[in-house]
């Protein structure tokens, strides 16, 4: 098996979740550390994938709306610091591929499975070969203690119930 790293500045981990029943609120996460061993990238039932997203680098683009989301009403960041991703079953579905692993938020862990597309693979200009994917799953955010919400006067909540979580990468041998 060998490993393998994320190209970051040619990658991102983003997540988007509907905003008072009307529109979306978009953000990311700016750090995160990825762990890819894989005998060959082109079939990535061979992997192993491991991620940690840094919850304190979450970017919404709303300072605010970030220190709410580090604060006890959603991540904890001071006694949750990391959102961990650990594959357990990697199967392929056509030229793609789904990834089920095990996903902790919050201290708590439950399965997900993210639909993955393989994008293909080219040379870099130093002569590198690069790997492209692009990943995403849907999560209930409370099943992982993510309840805060508040009603609105005209029906419904201010924050959506559905995540979705997605994860572009490019690839380098480690």
């Amino acid at each position: 098996m060998a490993k393998w790293t994320v190209d970051q500045s040619h990658s991102s981990v983003g997540f988007e979740v509907k905003h008072m029943m009307v529109s979306k609120v978009k953000g990311q996460f700016d750090s995160y550390t990825a762990d890819i061993e894989a005998a060959d990238l082109t079939d990535l039932t061979t992997a192993q994938v491991a991620f940690k997203f840094d919850v304190a680098s979450i970017n919404t683009n709303s300072a605010d709306r970030d220190n709410h989301l580090k604060s006890a009403d959603f991540f904890e960041t001071d006694k949750y610091p990391t959102i961990d991703f650990k594959s357990t079953n990697i199967t392929k579905d056509g030229d793609d591929y789904k990834v089920t692993g095990d996903l902790t938020i919050k201290g708590v862990t439950k399965p997900v499975t993210f639909e993955v597309e393989y994008g293909g693979k080219g040379t870099n200009p130093w002569g590198v070969e690069v790997y492209g994917f692009e990943a995403e799953a849907k999560i209930n955010r409370e099943d992982f203690g993510l309840t805060w919400n508040a009603a609105l006067e005209t029906g419904g909540v201010l924050v959506g119930k559905d995540i979705k979580i997605k994860v572009e990468l490019e690839i380098n041998p480690a």
